[in-house]
């Protein structure tokens, strides 16, 4: 089931590219994400990444993954309509966000759901 849910975002990794792309340009945007939304941005151009995308599917998860979290950040320190002005998109992005990383945490281990999330989880519980 989540596998199948990840595949219906793991599609759209062209679209968050375009998304961060949009926020990279925007004044709107802290300083200090555009730099974590730029090391995203080269990580998902990167020919080396943890899992390699010539791994049908698979290969594009942890990019998918990276960029949800770096725009979850970001869904933190700014207002939600700035991801919604460059999202081209269907659907809601914080709604998108959110899942891609709810699903993404249920496929870590517990200690390492809890280093990448934790900060998370406790200011916005």
């Amino acid at each position: 089931m989540e596998i199948r849910e990840l595949r219906r975002y793991v599609v759209l990794v062209p679209k968050f590219l375009k998304l961060l792309y949009g926020l990279l340009k925007d004044p709107r945007v802290p300083f200090k994400d555009k730099t974590i939304l730029a090391a995203a941005v080269a990580y998902l151009l990167n020919p080396v990444d943890f899992i390699p995308d010539m791994i049908p599917f698979f290969g594009m998860v942890d990019d998918l993954y990276l960029v949800a979290l770096a725009l979850l950040r970001l869904l933190y320190h700014t207002d939600e309509q700035v991801l919604r002005d460059h999202w081209e998109g269907e659907g809601d992005i914080v709604a998108i966000i959110k899942k891609v990383v709810e699903l993404g945490a249920k496929a870590l281990p517990p200690r390492v759901r809890e280093a990448v999330l934790g900060s998370f989880e406790t200011k916005h519980a």
